[in-house]
């Protein structure tokens, strides 16, 4: 009887995680320069940071719950 593996819901959370953090990056890289003034604490460009984020944490799941470790 063979035995089949399953592969964990963490693991597809830490891939949409990634990809959302991805998304973010890009969308905060692309409009770094537009409507900076326009918002009161525009200048920490959060959504970069925020970015970042999202993008460790989703390689962190991604890594931890992989299916062939």
């Amino acid at each position: 009887m063979q035995r089949t593996r399953s592969i964990s819901v963490w693991f597809f959370i830490g891939v949409l995680v990634l990809i959302y953090g991805v998304l973010i990056l890009g969308a905060g890289l692309y409009g770094m320069n537009d409507a900076v003034e326009r918002v009161v604490l525009g200048r920490l460009h959060v959504d970069i940071w925020w970015g970042v984020l999202l993008i460790l944490i989703g390689a962190f799941y991604t890594y931890a719950f992989r299916p062939n470790k």
